[in-house]
């Protein structure tokens, strides 16, 4: 029969699944930020080239984040616009549980999940259904390319006398290694981190709570106002993803 999960049950598990994976993982998940450890696991299922396909919805994903998946050749990423659902599986197991892979929720929230077992005649039977669903989503969902922007020379160190240009987006300053960001919540210049999004007095502020859905006020890549469309899991307005992935 079905396995009950606790939160720290749930992390455990799910390794386990992705450590025993022998011909496919998918792993279902509005918001991703991976831990070590799950980087680990995919750069092993890479090396044994085992197929992964990852479907997310609700979080832009960092550059970084987006760079290191697109870099493994057996990694497909999705996107589902009204991703709900957390689910995860291999050949012969499958997690479903209310924790989204990431690694806030593993660390600090209060989660359930079940694990079924397609060993047990009753949990392969919700294996078959859970699984239908699961290439309904895929199916639906966008396939997700990133693609990556050449790399450019080195920007010269603007002169005093140069006239100032309004940019909508991210832009180059003196030091030509920082990039201009913008605090989600007051929408003061910052730099452009979107894992850090918040200036240091108004992630004070958020960490009381560390709400990472609550709504913010403005984009961290172009500044302008995104009326409660910003969180610190999606920083970026998504008419700005890929611009800031290219930057």
């Amino acid at each position: 029969m079905a396995e009950y999960l606790r939160t720290s049950s749930i992390t455990a598990e799910l390794e386990n699944l992705i450590r025993d994976a022998r011909e496919k993982v998918y792993i279902i998940s509005p918001y991703l930020k991976l831990s070590d450890n799950i980087r680990q696991l995919l750069n092993d299922k890479e090396r044994e080239k085992v197929e992964v396909r990852i479907i997310f919805g609700k979080q832009e994903l960092a550059p970084t984040e987006m760079e290191y998946l697109e870099s493994l050749s057996y990694v497909r990423l999705y996107f589902f616009k009204n991703l709900h659902a957390k689910c995860y599986l291999n050949e012969s197991k499958m997690i479903i549980a209310s924790m989204n892979l990431y690694e806030f929720s593993q660390q600090h929230n209060r989660e359930m999940g079940i694990l079924i077992d397609t060993r047990v005649d009753h949990d392969k039977r919700v294996y078959e259904d859970a699984l239908r669903d699961v290439d309904s989503i895929l199916h639906n969902s966008e396939d997700f390319s990133y693609v990556k922007a050449p790399k450019k020379e080195p920007i010269q160190e603007i002169e005093a006398k140069e006239p100032k240009v309004k940019s909508s987006g991210t832009k180059k300053i003196k030091n030509a290694n920082r990039q201009v960001g913008y605090c989600i919540r007051t929408g003061e210049e910052i730099d452009f981190n979107p894992e850090r999004p918040l200036s240091k007095e108004a992630f004070k502020l958020w960490n009381q709570y560390q709400n990472v859905e609550f709504p913010e006020q403005f984009c961290h890549y172009s500044g302008e106002p995104s009326n409660g469309e910003t969180n610190f899991a999606r920083p970026i307005l998504r008419k700005n993803w890929k611009k800031a992935m290219k930057n």
